[in-house]
């Protein structure tokens, strides 16, 4: 397996020992503890590769995590073929997809549930039913599909739980009786590497405090955390006016959006993550030495979720909030903390090395990795140091390019076919708010 991990950590190997000889099983791990891997390896064990059809079904409570953990699946390197459904994703590509049916089917509750109903799989080979952030799905109201979908799987054998809060009330429809619990969330929150800061805003409107501090990170890239969609946008939009390469994510974007501010976040042409708590857990960014509360949320349990991209496992990490005098204080903050000041901080941030570059195909149109780096170095004449990350969807895709050399590689290649066929290739639009008509 080419994961990059040599051992498994305590949780995983618990977890692996659990899942494979108990029926219930409730695993409780903070975000960035490794969770994924930890119930992906016991189902590689149990799948029987003479039997062709959906053999485990994972629900998740958004595409994000989903996506995530086919990622995790593909690395491992398995025989067994993997499909993902949520919507905003074609139905007819998915049911294109099942009809060559995956031995485990990762889903969003909506999603498979109208699989379900149209009947594009079987359910009588279902033996292992995985229930991933399960508290988030309850928070987002799946009740009523999960439940539908639990009651349909009557050969189940296999039930597990996955959250990284404790202290959840699991509902009677999951038919989860006297799990064995497998609980790996400190006591307390002093057991993480993290330290929090205070940035005192002067001014009631934040945006200067959030600049200097930026200007403060030594270039490093942070999350910045707010309540509403709008303000994502006006963060973004105003850190980039002032030179500093931002883009934002929030639940009212559509799917290509979305995912389009991730991968520029991820492959580091976009230094600054202006989002929503969509962000706060689920989602396959890298890891984080800073996150950056502009507003804090109402519930603790969400500060501790963002805190969580930070300071995960043995890294170290800081959480900083922005606080100005006029808003409320919330009881689950110790306003004692040690007080960061910004005030002098205005050189702006080194800009993004890296570049990001659409390509009009992806893998429905037979295109790979490979075929873009062959691509990009013969014809467009990069050499090794100048690609980043390259990320290929169903029928687009992205490379990051070193900023220095898009306008060559461009100029190389206008004129060239790729694997015999002409691609439309160009800088990828950057996410920023459409103008108001």
């Amino acid at each position: 397996m080419n994961l990059g991990i040599e051992n498994l950590n305590e949780m995983q190997e618990m977890a692996q020992d659990a899942i494979l000889n108990d029926n219930n099983i409730l695993l409780l791990s903070p975000t960035g503890s490794g969770k994924t891997l930890a119930f992906l390896l016991p189902v590689l064990e149990m799948l029987q590769p003479e039997i062709l059809s959906v053999q485990c079904l994972i629900l998740v409570p958004s595409r994000e995590l989903g996506l995530q953990i086919e990622q995790v699946w593909k690395k491992m390197g398995t025989d067994y073929k993997v499909n993902v459904c949520y919507g905003g994703h074609s139905i007819e590509t998915e049911i294109k997809n099942l009809s060559n049916p995956p031995a485990v089917l990762i889903g969003t509750p909506g999603r498979i549930a109208d699989h379900i109903d149209r009947g594009t799989f079987r359910l009588d080979k279902i033996q292992t039913l995985i229930l991933d952030e399960f508290d988030k799905s309850l928070q987002l109201g799946f009740h009523e599909q999960m439940s539908f979908i639990i009651g349909k799987l009557s050969k189940l054998n296999k039930r597990v739980l996955v959250s990284a809060t404790s202290d959840i009330e699991i509902p009677k429809y999951t038919r989860v009786v006297n799990p064995t619990i497998l609980d790996f969330i400190p006591e307390n929150e002093g057991e993480t590497n993290l330290s929090t800061k205070l940035v005192v805003s002067k001014e009631k409107d934040k945006m200067g405090s959030l600049f200097n501090l930026i200007c403060s990170l030594k270039s490093e890239s942070a999350i910045v955390f707010c309540n509403h969609r709008d303000a994502a946008e006006r963060i973004s939009d105003s850190l980039n006016e002032k030179g500093i390469y931002a883009t934002y994510y929030h639940g009212g974007m559509d799917q290509d959006e979305r995912e389009r501010a991730l991968i520029q976040f991820r492959n580091g042409s976009a230094s600054y993550l202006i989002t929503t708590d969509l962000a706060a857990r689920g989602l396959d960014i890298p890891e984080m030495n800073h996150v950056i509360h502009y507003h804090l949320p109402s519930k603790e349990d969400e500060f501790t979720h963002r805190n969580g991209r930070t300071a995960r496992m043995t890294a170290s990490g800081t959480a900083y909030i922005i606080a100005h005098e006029s808003e409320k204080k919330l009881d689950y903050i110790d306003y004692g903390m040690d007080v960061f000041n910004v005030e002098n901080a205005t050189s702006l941030p080194k800009p993004p090395q890296f570049q990001t570059i659409y390509i009009s195909g992806g893998k429905k149109n037979k295109l790979n990795k490979i075929d873009i780096v062959g691509f990009f170095s013969q014809k467009g004449k990069l050499e090794k140091g100048d690609l980043g990350l390259i990320e290929v969807k169903d029928f687009i895709s992205f490379a990051a390019v070193r900023f220095n050399k898009v306008k060559d590689l461009l100029h190389n290649i206008k004129d060239e076919k790729m694997k015999g066929k002409k691609f439309k290739i160009e800088v990828a639009r950057k996410v920023i708010k459409k103008e108001e008509e």
